[in-house]
């Protein structure tokens, strides 16, 4: 989070730098464009300070969830959840077919992530009226567990050596030892659940969480300095989601 933080601080003032080279903002004591050059300089420099700064690793002791089973250890993650007015039949229902029109600011968040290029069908770019799940099951999402009414987790390759190609049929088996090994650098898997937790009498607490594990230095290094640019949108299209899922099944 910290690197997230720095990335956005450094852009924020590389932006204030830039305004004010075509016209100087005195009342933040930038009065020349030679001092508007400088600020936009330092602030390009924070940013990539910031997504160089190192990625700390997280190894989870005791496995709790299906989740924990196939991302063990990571160095990205984030995480959200809602408590939602329906037993977990019910909102493991609205998972299960909530759409992407039904997620709030979804298709102008993955219209930036994509700059606005309308590319294949992905969970970037999903059809109207297609439930989001099997959209990302059959584009570039495996469904690796599914636990009906508590879990389900879905894996994807976030990174990928140039011009490498899986030799046969991913499976979960496969998804699970493909990172658990430096033998073959330049992979960073991404790995996704919805869990569902009771929490009281006809009603229940929803998480996703996101984790991403690459395998090797450089990786790690490289996807650092992705990941903290698009963190905001994507814990924005994550929220949003556990919303819509919340609408849809207090609706039933």
């Amino acid at each position: 989070m910290l690197g997230v933080v720095v990335v956005y601080l450094g852009l924020i003032v590389a932006s204030l730098g830039g305004l004010s080279v075509l016209r100087p903002l005195s009342f933040l004591a930038i009065r020349t464009r030679r001092q508007a050059a400088l600020v936009l300089a330092l602030g390009f420099m924070v940013s990539v300070m910031g997504g160089s700064l190192p990625a700390r690793e997280t190894r989870v002791a005791t496995p709790r969830t299906q989740l924990d089973q196939f991302a063990p250890v990571y160095q990205f993650s984030e995480f959200h959840s809602i408590r939602i007015a329906a037993p977990k039949e019910q909102v493991y229902r609205a998972l299960k077919l909530v759409t992407a029109d039904e997620i709030a600011l979804f298709r102008t968040l993955t219209w930036l992530r994509r700059f606005g290029r309308p590319g294949p069908e992905s969970i970037l770019n999903p059809p109207p009226h297609a439930p989001i799940l099997d959209v990302a099951a059959r584009t570039s999402f495996l469904v690796l567990a599914e636990e009906s009414n508590r879990e389900i987790v879905l894996g994807s390759l976030a990174a990928a050596p140039p011009g490498w190609r899986p030799s046969a049929k991913p499976t979960p088996d496969a998804f699970r030892a493909l990172f658990v090994t430096t033998n073959h650098p330049g992979f960073a898997s991404a790995t996704m659940n919805f869990r569902i937790e009771d929490a009281g009498p006809a009603a229940c607490t929803l998480t996703t969480e996101t984790r991403v594990y690459a395998n090797d230095a450089s990786t790690r290094r490289r996807f650092a300095r992705y990941w903290r640019v698009i963190y905001p949108g994507s814990a924005l299209i994550r929220r949003m989601w556990l919303r819509a899922i919340a609408r849809k099944a207090e609706s039933r």
